[in-house]
């Protein structure tokens, strides 16, 4: 195949002006502005529904103050839930830009990497093995190329292409096998892909098992709030026979019971949780993985790439012949393992071990053959274990037949004694011992011999190994015992040899690498066996696609989360079959980003310790963020319901605009301030939650209510004090409404952490912390400073010492919680 500088594609200025013409390569379909979006989406939530009817109530009856107040009440909602949909549309904006997938081109004679959607017709873009096709082009080179179409013709098996059929490949479809250099002839809705692509986008998403308990723990509440709001209406009515003034009251009550908060705080936790993780060089392709992270038990890791840096320099030679080993600078001693370890390899290679053989046979043979020479037949990788093998013909049609791979596959297919057998094997463990990836060289003498369809039929000679060294990455040491200090098990699956996966993990302090599982024994095992295999197993070796993906299911079926780590197209099933797929991101072939749901942008495992860590917190301050909402909004539906129902001297302490206010302190507290609260310093040093445990278990919940509860107790006794010492409605909704804002302000401070006292939160960096409770204050005491606005809310100036009974009322009801920490802490020393 010709070497890529005889092509010289696009100019930049012919790009320019092709994009002007054409657009850029992607499904620009037509969706409704999302601000249009957005307000239709907050036109149908039950509060804005709520607040409308309320205003309207007071308009009509000639409450025109507070039906303003109401009617700037929706603005501020609307602009609330504006903002936080705009944070989220944000962050999920920037995702997509982080996961936009590259494509390497030819522009001016040079290659380069661009964003897909940046190639226009006539572009010159070169694919290879694993690659997803950037756009519909042509053939103008091919090498051994195959590509399966399955997802335009459904047709599993892979389609040869060759320039000389002038064959076009489809945007969206995958190479199989070989490489190509092809001309782009359409891009974007042009493509066929496009022409189906409306139908793709308008998949929906499936919803994950927390956004379904969030949805229908919200949908429950809202119904729970019509059926009361039904009631308390009838009650007022039969009693003042008053239809406004009941329908403010029922009113009231709805509003306090709907917990709009919660979904807003998960979308927001879920879209932000995923924008920060770019900015840790973690691209999430879908913000529902978020949630997933934290419970991780299992990460499974192939070794080459992950555990080590994916560099392959030729480190050691077998010469067959000669029986000698060779290292540099000696490499010149066996030119011909050498020669015939290249024809084995790809013409333009891509794969690193390649990469060295070709830099090896060139500064080994001064005479370089390769310019003369031409592919007719390959035989792609393939076997267990795995080794591929290539025809060239020169231009005197003299032949060269070379093969490569597994030493155990090359060894049964050439004509051995057993006492050779067994030096070669001799020799390969003490390359495999040293950490080496060993592969085994063969070649086919005959120059007559028709081309048989299966490469295992040729009759092969054995010339020698070739060893490869792939350093460990530096930091993997501590990366494993990150993981294990959190308490997720890491497994090896890589298809290496058994000594080769050994050493390397001994030289990195893996845990289990004693013990291992290799996928013919694997695939020989029952169901339970498996079961109990990958459980009391850390090293699983020569493993190929349909070993590695029934460890990642046996893994799941026991009750793992299990995170999985590839490059490869053949990681692709394991990938898309676990909970987390890994994929890497400089070195990771398109398939396996595709089956992923998290690519590492620079390829370094000490990312998923970050996301892991990440995924626990996100998880952590969205479960304080919902158990603040449950605790807060538990005391204002009761001081609203008990003195309707019990028929208390005030049966009204607060009104619509008392609730709505709250509900304007509550909403950025959850969603924003507890959203930026950092990490807590011993959540890595936990074991991963079960992913089937949420805040809505009985335990957390009872916590919720239980403050919740006191919290009204306060209420109640303020409620009860006030009409003792002064006994006007002013002066007891002044009193309850100072009292709850203050145990609102230090619930938000108490539920910084379940564990840690207030006083260590208190040294937490969030500067949305101070900034939140500060303007709370500062607006309250705006609103009974200024006579109109004391006068609106229906509020009196208070005494100094009706202040001092709001605060201490305030403060003991929340903070008899840090004496159940303080407990909790107590008994985890001990």
């Amino acid at each position: 195949m010709q070497q890529t500088e005889e092509f010289r594609g696009l100019a930049e200025d012919e790009v320019l002006r092709l994009r002007k013409q054409y657009g850029w390569n992607r499904l620009d379909l037509k969706e409704r502005h999302p601000i249009v979006r957005s307000l239709v989406r907050a036109l149908k939530e039950p509060m804005l529904l709520l607040l409308i009817l309320a205003s309207t109530i007071y308009f009509l009856t000639g409450a025109y103050a507070e039906g303003i107040f109401m009617a700037a009440a929706i603005v501020a909602v609307s602009f609330i839930s504006l903002y936080q949909e705009s944070k989220s549309e944000k962050a999920l904006k920037a995702l997509k830009a982080y996961a936009q997938p590259k494509a390497k081109v030819i522009r001016g004679g040079v290659e380069a990497q661009v964003a897909t959607e940046e190639l226009v017709p006539g572009d010159i873009f070169i694919i290879q093995e694993g690659e997803i096709i950037p756009a519909d082009g042509v053939v103008v080179r091919a090498n051994d190329f195959t590509v399966n179409e399955s997802l335009l013709t459904g047709e599993s098996l892979p389609v040869n292409k060759s320039e000389a059929q002038n064959d076009m490949v489809f945007q969206g479809t995958l190479v199989a096998s070989g490489l190509a250099i092809c001309k782009s002839t359409a891009t974007g809705t042009r493509t066929r892909m496009g022409q189906i692509g409306k139908s793709l986008q308008q998949i929906q998403e499936e919803k994950s098992p927390l956004q379904i308990q969030i949805q229908d723990f919200v949908r429950k509440m809202a119904i729970g709030g019509l059926l009361i709001f039904v009631i308390i209406w009838i009650i007022n009515f039969s009693k003042t026979l008053s239809v406004v003034d009941s329908l403010l009251k029922a009113l009231t009550l709805a509003m306090s019971i709907l917990p709009e908060e919660i979904p807003v705080a998960f979308a927001t936790f879920m879209a932000l949780g995923a924008w920060r993780l770019i900015q840790l060089g973690i691209i999430v392709k879908q913000t529902r993985t978020v949630e997933t992270l934290g419970s991780a038990t299992v990460i499974c890791v192939d070794k080459t790439g992950t555990l080590t840096k994916n560099e392959m320099e030729l480190a050691m030679i077998y010469d067959f012949d000669s029986q000698d080993l060779y290292e540099k600078p000696d490499f010149h001693k066996a030119k011909l393992v050498i020669e015939i370890a290249m024809w084995a390899s790809e013409p333009i290679p891509f794969d690193p071990m390649e990469k060295a053989l070709h830099e090896a046979y060139k500064s080994t043979h001064p005479n370089d053959e390769r310019q003369t020479s031409k592919m007719v037949r390959e035989y792609p990788l393939a076997g267990v274990p795995p080794f591929m093998t290539h025809v060239f013909e020169d231009k005197d049609e003299k032949r060269v037949i070379a093969a490569k791979g597994a030493p155990e596959a090359l060894i049964k297919l050439c004509n051995l004694t057993s006492i050779q057998k067994e030096t070669i094997k001799e020799a390969f463990s003490r390359m495999a011992s040293q950490g080496f990836r060993v592969l085994a060289v063969a070649d086919v003498s005959d120059q007559n011999t028709e081309l048989p369809e299966k490469q295992e039929q040729f009759r092969f000679s054995f010339k020698g190994l070739v060893a490869f060294y792939d350093p460990p990455k530096d930091n993997i040491s501590t990366v494993l015992a990150n993981f294990y200090k959190a308490g997720v098990a890491v497994k090896v699956i890589t298809g290496d040899n058994t000594i080769t996966a050994q050493t390397i993990a001994r030289a990195i302090n893996f845990k289990g690498s004693e013990k291992y599982t290799t996928a013919e024994e694997l695939m020989t095992m029952s169901p339970d066996q498996i079961q109990e295999t990958v459980l009391n197993v850390n090293m699983f070796t020569r493993m190929f696609p349909e070993a590695k993906l029934k460890i990642i299911e046996a893994l799941k079926r026991s009750g793992n989360i299990v995170g999985m780590t590839g490059d490869g197209v053949n990681d692709g099933p394991a990938l898309k079959a676990a909970h987390i797929g890994i994929a890497m991101g400089s070195k990771g072939s398109d398939v396996a980003k595709e089956a992923s749901a998290l690519v590492l942008s620079n390829d370094d495992l000490s990312g998923m310790v970050e996301a892991v860590a990440m995924g626990r917190k996100i998880y952590n301050n969205l479960k304080k963020a919902i158990q603040y909402i449950v605790s807060i909004h538990i005391p204002i539906i009761l001081i609203v319901f008990l003195p309707l129902v019990l028929g208390w001297i005030y049966p009204a302490v607060f009104t619509p605009v008392h609730v709505i206010f709250l509900e304007l302190v509550m909403g950025p507290t959850c969603s924003i301030i507890y959203e930026n609260e950092p990490i807590e310093k011993n959540i890595m040093n936990e074991k991963p939650r079960r992913f089937t445990k949420t805040f809505f278990s009985l335990r957390e919940l009872s916590i919720s209510i239980l403050q919740g509860l006191v919290i009204t107790a306060g209420l109640c006794f303020v409620y009860w004090y006030a009409l003792q010492h002064d006994g006007s409605l002013a002066s007891v909704t002044s009193m309850v409404f100072v009292t709850l804002i203050t145990a609102n302000i230090f619930l938000t401070l108490t539920n910084r952490s379940f564990y840690y006292s207030m006083l260590t939160t208190l040294k937490y960096k969030n500067r949305l912390m101070p900034i939140a409770i500060g303007l709370t204050v500062l607006i309250t005491f705006t609103i009974f400073s200024i006579s109109p606005l004391r006068t609106f809310f229906g509020f009196e100036l208070i005494t100094s010492a009706q202040l001092l009974v709001c605060i201490s009322t305030g403060f003991i009801s929340v903070t008899w919680f840090e004496i159940v920490k303080w407990r909790k802490r107590a008994l985890t020393r001990n």
